[in-house]
């Protein structure tokens, strides 16, 4: 733990450094650098309350064992060997909240995220339940303070979505919806079924970082742009002008589509930023790809045809797969209470990242 402790003398040095910068005029003009600064520091803040609270315990455990060695009045040695017990008690779990904090952390956490959500088999179940999940993920964004725009969508006619794209924005978005990404599986008795009998749907959902010119530089001569008028559930036109768009990626043959907004330049412009954040999250799969021969097991990089959750309806049951999680409340889960979710996949994310640099 000694090695640790030295980190945190460092981050303790930086975090006053941090306070220096946010009341330096120079920062204080610059909302871009204030605001990565203030981010930083608000970080640092919370980890350095546990490495105090662990430090008051160690002290405690001194102090106590000190007055045990010094005294020889039996209520004052049973009140400091309690001390010492409750102290050493607290340890373990501190020590632990520490060590995570020591992971590296991904550069695209703190990125917006592309979240794509696709209707797989179960037919117009399926489609049904994509929609119930861009809201569950809408209201999610709204407990979070986040931003949520529709890139594409494409609805079908009895409500719900073949597919639906959008663009959560807001605080370490990336970060937090990256465990998302997988096949979501539904289990109840669809509308339509008259028997009662529960059927098996599946939906796929990809959450990409979003990707700026500075993380990759599209060339305008490996684009081809074809645009068209945009179709609603059925084919039927709804815009009498050629305003969506079609982005393809020559030297890969990655596909951009937007048709949402009327204006053409809006469409493009959206397009773009889809295909952009396509483009490095496939390079960023292949960087993963060569990293995970040597990991044993992969929460938020694995396999995305992968089943990672189960809704069963009928239950009120939500499991998910990667860590057994089993929760009786997914009346909640679908209002987008996931918090709970979230926080114990990131935990088990940053705990086999932590046992691969031990190891």
């Amino acid at each position: 733990m000694s090695s640790i402790l030295e980190k945190f003398e460092k981050i303790e040095e930086r975090y006053e450094e941090l306070n220096d910068l946010l009341s330096d005029p120079e920062v204080i003009s610059d909302p871009t650098r204030l605001k990565k600064i203030a981010k930083e520091h608000s970080d640092l803040m919370g980890i350095l309350k546990i490495h105090a609270t662990y430090k008051k315990n160690i002290n405690t455990i001194l102090e106590a064992e000190s007055i045990i060695a010094e005294n020889d009045d039996a209520e004052l040695i049973e009140m400091a060997e309690t001390e010492i017990a409750e102290s050493r008690e607290n340890l373990p779990r501190l020590e632990e909240q520490l060590k995570l904090f020591l992971v590296p952390k991904n550069p695209n956490d703190s990125k917006n995220a592309l979240m794509e959500i696709r209707a797989g088999t179960g037919g117009d179940e399926a489609g049904l339940f994509t929609g119930e999940l861009f809201r569950m993920y809408t209201r999610y964004a709204e407990r979070k303070g986040w931003k949520i725009e529709v890139l594409s969508s494409n609805p079908q006619g009895i409500g719900g979505f073949k597919e639906i794209i959008s663009m959560v924005s807001g605080a370490d978005v990336f970060g937090r919806l990256k465990y998302e990404g997988g096949v979501h599986r539904v289990q109840r008795v669809p509308q339509t079924e008259q028997s009662g009998r529960i059927h098996t749907s599946a939906v796929t959902v990809a959450v990409l970082p979003e990707a700026d010119e500075v993380d990759f530089a599209i060339d305008a001569k490996d684009l081809k742009i074809d645009v068209y008028r945009s179709s609603g559930p059925g084919g039927q036109s709804v815009n009498t002008t050629d305003s969506a768009v079609r982005l393809t990626h020559l030297p890969t043959g990655v596909i951009a589509t937007c048709q949402d907004e009327k204006s053409q330049h809006k469409n493009k412009a959206k397009a773009l930023s889809v295909l952009r954040s396509r483009l490095l999250d496939a390079k960023m799969e292949e960087e993963n790809k060569k990293t995970a021969e040597n990991r044993r097991k992969m929460v938020s990089t694995g396999d995305r045809s992968a089943k990672i959750r189960t809704y069963n309806f009928p239950q009120g049951r939500m499991t998910d797969h990667r860590i057994n999680l089993t929760l009786y409340k997914l009346p909640e889960i679908m209002d987008g209470d996931l918090d709970e979710i979230i926080e114990k996949l990131s935990t088990e994310d940053k705990n086999i990242q932590l046992q691969e640099t031990e190891a």
